[in-house]
């Protein structure tokens, strides 16, 4: 590690693929310097192949294409000082692929590089297609943790229940940022951590297993299911030249974005971290030694996820964020071209703020849940309380901000992170970073001390579990 003293890390987002390079620094608080990074828009989303209206599809191979962009945009000259590479990526989904074909080395105008090959669409954590009746055909997993639409062992079953000659075709799965690993390193079978796998459903977090006999009872096809390994520990090397990242390069198990992003940001035990981007989530750390109850609770809205070390998160993941957000605009956006009138989508997202930041309170209640949760798949979006003094662009997109936090706040209130010893919340995400109105809701819902700013990237998070690992071992 003395030569190669650079970590690579990755993150493979919903809608965005990003890259950082980091080094250790220890006159830094971090510990780190992020010498660069780099993100992309993916730009993947794909029709349903199954033709499922609630589907959420995505095309591997624009990922992949993203990815390489990210890299290529990256100084040669530390990319040649890469020794461990960190991958974290979009939890819950799920990608299929046949082994030892799922990708193709080719060389690039610029560099060497893999692009995907014999690949599924990634079914995505937003996938809508397991409904609340096919949810409850499934059996009852040994889990602390219920099963949702969007996670991987439920859209398997779907899959086997409705086009079962898809899963034929394929000998392996794993989520989009296992793919990228076992494609970097030339695993024959993927390795997935205890952080995706319990994303999935149908694993026992504490004996560190896949429910095997109760999915083999229902015909699953359970040869399609990952070895397990912890969380950044070595999943291979590289088993090509990659840009300028030397062949034989290490490469960790890839770990969940939710972990990696709270891991970069987390500066004490007692903080809190909240992410506001596609979607919301608010995690803090639960005490050593703590278990979840080994009974899942449907209607729970706080899930317990394994986090490093043997250590959990308790986390309240809302799917209603920054996207509830950007269907307000599309919608807005739409109804003018429906007037004749044309208008950018980031005209009207900044209007839209400006106008809420001048409008400091609004008697108009928004609930937020256009896509459900997955406490509550059933439930909509409502507005109630309306009256004509509040119809403003400002009360409305007051209310709609207010209502996304509102929404996680009823999810985790704040006299349960008070009891869990929390002393701050870090706050971070896209769409909070550039959105003034969330802020001031998140510090109206939660009385802490509140640090914005912390525009936390799962990337570097990935990076620098790998990177401290790596100063562990060589100073112990």
């Amino acid at each position: 590690m003395a030569a190669q003293c650079v970590t690579l890390g990755i993150d493979l987002g919903t809608t965005s693929v990003k890259a950082a390079l980091l080094e250790a620094a220890p006159s830094r608080p971090s510990g780190f310097v992020v010498l660069a990074s780099c993100a992309r828009p993916s730009r993947a989303d794909a029709e349903s192949k199954a033709a499922v209206p609630q589907g959420r599809e995505q095309d591997v191979s624009r990922i992949i294409r993203a990815l390489n962009e990210c890299l290529a945009a990256l100084p040669g000259q530390q990319l040649r000082k890469v020794g461990a590479i960190g991958v974290s990526g979009q939890m819950h989904g799920v990608v299929l692929w046949n082994a030892g074909q799922g990708c193709e080395w080719v060389e690039g105008s610029a560099a060497p590089m893999f692009e995907a090959r014999a690949v599924s669409h990634l079914v995505t954590w937003q996938d809508g297609r397991c409904s609340s009746e096919f949810l409850a055909s499934l059996p009852r997993p040994s889990s602390h943790l219920s099963v949702a639409t969007g996670f991987g062992c439920a859209t398997i079953f779907w899959l086997l229940k409705n086009s079962p000659e898809l899963l034929q075709s394929y000998s392996a799965a794993g989520t989009i940022q296992d793919y990228v690993v076992a494609m970097l390193c030339g695993l024959q079978r993927p390795l997935m951590s205890d952080q995706n796998a319990a994303s999935w459903g149908y694993f026992n977090t504490q004996s560190q297993s896949w429910n095997l006999e109760i999915l083999r009872s229902s015909g699953f096809p359970v040869h399609l299911l990952p070895d397990i390994a912890q969380p950044g520990s070595v999943a291979g090397r590289t088993s090509h030249t990659w840009f300028e990242i030397p062949k034989g390069t290490q490469v960790g198990v890839a770990m969940g974005d939710l972990q990696a992003s709270v891991y970069s940001c987390m500066g004490q035990k007692t903080d809190a971290v909240l992410n506001i981007s596609t979607s919301v989530q608010l995690a803090a750390s639960m005490p050593s030694g703590f278990q979840p109850a080994q009974t899942p609770d449907p209607v729970a809205p706080i899930a317990y996820f394994p986090y490093f070390d043997k250590t959990y998160l308790g986390v309240a993941a809302s799917l209603n964020g920054g996207n509830v957000l950007a269907t307000f605009v599309h919608m807005l956006v739409q109804w003018m071209a429906d007037l004749g009138l044309e208008v950018e989508e980031t005209t009207v997202y900044s209007r839209m703020i400006q106008a809420a930041v001048q409008q400091r309170d609004t008697c108009l209640t928004i609930t937020p849940t256009v896509l459900g949760e997955r406490h509550l798949p059933d439930q909509l979006a409502s507005v109630t309380r309306i009256s004509s003094s509040d119809l403003s662009l400002g009360h409305v997109s007051r209310a709609l901000c207010r209502g996304i936090v509102q929404n996680l706040h009823s999810m985790l209130p704040f006299q349960q992170l008070r009891e869990w010893g929390v002393e701050r919340v870090m706050g971070s995400g896209s769409a909070l970073s550039r959105n003034e109105v969330l802020k001031q809701e998140v510090q109206r819902a939660f009385p802490l001390p509140v640090s914005f700013g912390q525009d936390v990237d799962a990337a570097v998070g990935a990076a620098l579990i790998m990177l401290r690992r790596n100063l562990n071992q060589m100073n112990s």
